[in-house]
């Protein structure tokens, strides 16, 4: 009994030391959460007289959302999760928010005042089709309130109260694509038209009471269709023809279908290039776009169409939005260097202008992209504007009376690369004016904590003493502190733009739009590909700013070209840019520097030829003088097939250019595709710091870690075993992990997982592998660790031997010789799921490891890596206990105190970052996703730095009270002595 209860005490004991819990006041000083939307697709605006005025969007990182058309700020708003993307969204009775999404296979509806879930409903799903939604605007007392929705062939009502299947009619035929689901007029019929095969239009009259089809037009086209039709009247359509060459409008009426085609170059003759139909919903007008311009048609009383403007390029409409019965208007935006041109128009009269508005715009917002508009009644009774603009960088921009009334950077929620910068160092010298200000800052904290410690502080002084400590001077200045602490976190982003953010406060130091570079013609809209440290000096001999190389491609496909482009990092500005004369297909940053201390990077084309940057003859005297040591890899995922290669001259194409060399296959290892698919590939961080080799074990042994930076980790699953969790039998599903070594392909352990499936998360540190599954057997989460020992260096235990120096520490190791290696590994049942995985950093290596896992809730939670220890056994003995061996156990423990992101979620989660800072005791930590979290973490306490929550004043008091009594002792005892000699 008495052994249990210490058995128990110890293990609580252990998990007091590892707990990494704040207190509710500390929650903000040392960390920063920001909340994010996405790239806008979708808005809706509600701003009745009564209640609050916002606007509903959804966006590209699948966030429904519901702004405050005030400040910008979230009302509510809600992640739907990758695989459940939004397709349409609108308003329905005023009061619900009705979201379209998973390819129209779910419809649910949102309280549009707080984002409760009303009602959800999943609808049938035949075949993958367009989807589309339509809430009608008007019901009469009689009607029920219904959506329809369209998707996966099958055309359904729904009530819009309580998300009942009113109705549903299949209207599923192979090779049919349903364009439009409309009413005409708010009539008690239904209308659905598309194309079949693109040669034939047809159109269902549906009853909107039952769904019968009360009537089916058809007719061919004979020279078929291109792309998606507009309907631009009650009975009207438009779609261009498949040569992209005529306009074809369709009118139908009373079962009857007419075509009329009209030759773009009859019309509009100076039009050239690829046209396409904007898709702006205009009542009664329709546009085209070209290479160069913007055409507006109208169709004229006796239906033939008219060219009603002509805009330059590049010029965005809005939706048509009614003001006053019978009245229409729409917004044009036009660009003009800086300056963003904005006029609402009349449908009815186009020569008629409600607004017209110039706006400055930051140049490195790049392009509006969409525009949506909302009209409001203004003191006077007439009719204001406001405008809602998606920009190119992904920012989200609210346009009212020639003012910018807020922004969001919205581009921060698809992060894709980071890297960190240091500050500069602080200068000497500061102006007494900041000396007095700081002094008197500094003399009413500590009064302010002398009052909170002595219990006598108001509210008001609690509330001071905690703004204080958000907005301290220390915590936001632009140079480098004593810890490390304050560093610039450099982001690449979706759009293609780049963030320095401080770890201070998270806010935007500066930014840069790549595409604001304009490197050529043949790269008008590079993709975000690679972010990397360029050059970061040492600052005791800095003469310029440290940088960062920013990689991008100029298209999609791996052929295409890249652009290189280098950015300070204090100020943003660009060095240098350029485009590249080669394809990019992979980037390898080198551990090697120049004598300007930038670093070497490795470009692979497709043509598996590397080429070397800098350009520079330094540069090209370290890569030859280490060439035999460099080593690299690629795998293709889709073959299942992993290669090694090396480098051996310069390349044969361009003999001239000594800044390629030739690449040479060394190893290939092809996993069998009807019994293995690749599901991750994992290694360790470059930067990553050893602190010692040897680890000291139970009964003063020493085991040597095997450490390598070629070590690879490869995990693969049965190809049955790739979709969901639950879709396959544990017979038919099993996960192989291998510790493959990079320079010669050697597989150093496999080990199989029976009933094992993924998705696989997996970190690489030091000798040590940790990597999460799912145990189908178990139905539980898994997670295995590997740990790797060098048995060449086991005779070096020998005191004797080292003193006489009859060691091999200094023998050469060759990378071709079978290395001696035990492996140790164990398996934990782990309560999460896992999105993300990573390790913590420290400057020496000498803190204990913890691991910083992304779980499903999209919480950060941090676990300490002695829990992952395969040497734990359920009886550990005495001297392992001393070592701080944990008693075994199935199961791995989640301590709610162990979240690092407190209560806060980082919705999206995508990615962990951690960052060593100049304390071996803290590592910061940055996570992204459709939100970002900055903080930093201690897994050892700590132990080299006092807190920010010491208490000072308490030392003073007690320090003072000490020479207080010491004083009155002393006194004390000189009257008592001289009491004595009188006696």
């Amino acid at each position: 009994m008495a052994a249990r209860f210490f058995l128990g005490f110890l293990i609580l004991l252990l998990h007091s030391i590892i707990s990494c819990g704040v207190y509710e006041d500390q929650v903000g000083l040392a960390d920063w959460h920001q909340r994010y939307i996405g790239k806008t697709k979708h808005a809706v605006f509600h701003s009745h007289k009564t209640g609050r005025k916002r606007v509903v969007v959804s966006t590209e990182e699948n966030v429904i959302a519901s702004l405050d058309l005030r400040t910008g700020d979230i009302f509510w708003r809600h992640v739907l999760g990758e695989n459940d993307p939004v397709n349409q969204v609108d308003i329905s009775l005023g009061k619900y928010v009705i979201t379209l999404s998973s390819e129209g296979s779910v419809l649910r509806a949102w309280n549009l005042p707080d984002g409760q879930l009303i009602w959800e409903s999943v609808l049938q799903f035949s075949a993958p089709s367009r989807s589309l939604l339509h809430v009608p605007t008007k019901f009469g007392l009689e009607r029920e309130s219904v959506v329809f929705v369209f998707g996966g062939g099958w055309l359904h009502a729904i009530s819009s109260i309580d998300g009942e299947k009113i109705w549903k009619k299949e209207l599923y035929t192979e090779g049919l694509d349903i364009q439009q689901v409309f009413q005409q007029d708010d009539s008690d019929s239904l209308y659905a038209v598309g194309f079949l095969d693109s040669l034939q239009f047809v159109a269902y009259h549906i009853s909107v009471k039952n769904g019968e089809v009360l009537e089916e037009s058809k007719k061919s086209f004979a020279s078929g269709f291109y792309g998606s039709m507009l309907l631009v009247s009650r009975d009207i359509l438009v779609a261009l023809d498949a040569s992209r060459s005529s306009i074809v409008s369709i009118k139908f009426s009373r079962g009857s279908v007419s075509f009329h085609q009209t030759y773009i170059s009859d019309i509009v003759p100076e039009v050239a290039g690829i046209v396409e139909i904007v898709p702006s919903k205009l009542s009664g007008l329709f546009a085209l776009k070209t290479d160069a311009s913007l055409v507006l048609f109208r169709f004229n009383s006796i239906g033939e169409l008219v060219v009603e403007n002509t805009f330059s390029h590049p010029t965005i409409l809005s939706d048509s939005i009614s003001i006053t019965e019978g009245h229409q208007v729409f917004a044009v935006m036009q660009h003009a260097e800086t300056k963003v041109h904005i006029a609402v128009r009349f449908v009815n009269d186009l020569t008629s202008e409600a607004l017209k508005e110039t706006i400055e715009l930051h140049p490195q917002r790049g392009n509006v992209q969409k525009v949506f508009i909302n009209n409001y009644v203004k003191t006077d009774r007439s009719h204001g504007f406001r405008a809602l603009l998606v920009m190119e960088d992904h920012s989200l921009l609210l346009v009212q009376q020639e003012k910018i009334v807020w922004s969001r950077e919205d581009g921060l929620a698809s992060v894709v690369d980071s890297t960190t910068s240091e500050l500069p160092v602080e200068k000497d010298g500061v102006s007494v004016a900041k000396v007095e200000h700081s002094l008197f800052e500094w003399l009413k904290g500590h009064l302010l904590k002398l009052k909170e410690t002595l219990m006598l502080a108001t509210p008001d002084d609690i509330a001071a003493i905690q703004e204080m400590r958000l907005k301290s001077s220390e915590k936001t200045k632009m140079t480098r502190d004593h810890n490390g602490f304050r560093k610039l976190i450099i982001v690449l982003t979706k759009a293609g733009k780049v963030f320095a953010l401080h770890t201070g406060d998270g806010r935007v130091v500066w930014s840069l739009l790549l595409r604001s570079l304009r490197i050529s013609e043949g790269c008008e809209c590079p993709s975000a590909l690679k972010l990397s440290q360029w050059q970061v000096p040492h600052h005791r001999a800095m003469v310029e700013n440290p940088s960062v190389l920013v990689l991008a491609k100029c298209g999609p496909d791996f052929l295409q070209s890249g652009v290189f482009s280098i950015i300070d990092s204090y100020t943003g500005k660009v060095r240098s840019s350029q485009k590249l004369p080669h394809s990019l297909l992979q980037v390898i940053p080198l551990p090697f520097t120049d004598s300007t201390e930038q670093r070497l990077h490795l470009v692979i084309d497709s043509n598996f030829e590397a080429h070397l940057y800098p350009r520079t003859p330094d540069s090209i005297d370290i890569f030859l003088r280490e060439i035999s040591n460099i080593y690299w890899y690629a795998v293709d995922y889709v073959e299942g097939i992993m290669k090694g290669y090396s480098f051996y001259g310069k390349c044969k194409a361009d003999m001239e250019d000594q800044y390629c060399f030739n690449s040479k296959e060394l190893w290939s290892i092809i996993f069998p595709a009807h019994s293995e698919k690749l599901a991750i590939i994992a290694t360790r961080k470059m930067n990553e710091v050893v602190h010692t080799q040897a680890k000291v074990i139970a009964d003063q042994d020493v085991m040597y870690k095997y450490i390598s930076k070629s070590l690879i980790f490869v995990a693969t699953i049965s190809p049955k075993a790739a979709g969901e969790i639950g879709s396959v039998t544990p017979e038919e599903a099993w996960l192989i992990a291998y510790l493959i070594y990079a320079v010669t392909g050697r597989i150093l352990h496999r080990v199989i997982h029976q009933g094992a499936q993924g998705p696989v998360n997996a970190v690489v540190s030091e000798n040590w592998i940790v990597y999460h599954y799912f145990n189908l057997r178990a139905h539980r989460y898994e997670m295995s660790v590997i740990e790797i020992y060098d048995q060449s260096r086991a005779d070096n235990k020998d005191v004797l031997k080292l003193v006489l120096g009859k060691h091999n520490l200094t023998s050469p190791i060759s990378l071709y010789s079978r290395p001696e290696v035990v492996v140790k590994s164990q398996s934990y049942f782990f309560t999460h799921s896992v999105k993300v995985m990573t390790v913590t950093t420290t400057a020496k290596g000498i803190t204990s490891k913890q691991l910083l896992i992304g779980t499903i809730a999209d919480q950060v939670l941090a676990l300490d890596k002695r829990y992952l220890d395969p040497r734990r056994t359920a009886s550990p003995t005495q001297s392992e206990k001393e070592e701080g061996i944990i008693p075994l156990t199935d199961t791995l423990p989640i301590i709610p105190q162990s979240y690092v992101t407190h209560s806060l979620q980082v919705e999206g989660i995508r990615g962990i970052v951690t960052i060593p800072a100049k304390l071996e005791s803290t590592t910061l930590v940055f996570a992204y996703g459709v939100d970002l979290f900055f903080t930093r973490i201690a897994p050892s306490r700590t132990y080299d730095s006092l807190t920010e929550d010491f208490n000072y004043a308490l030392l003073l008091i007690t320090i003072v009270a000490l020479v207080a009594a010491i004083l009155v002792t002393w006194v004390l005892s000189e009257k008592k002595e001289l009491r004595d000699r009188w006696k």
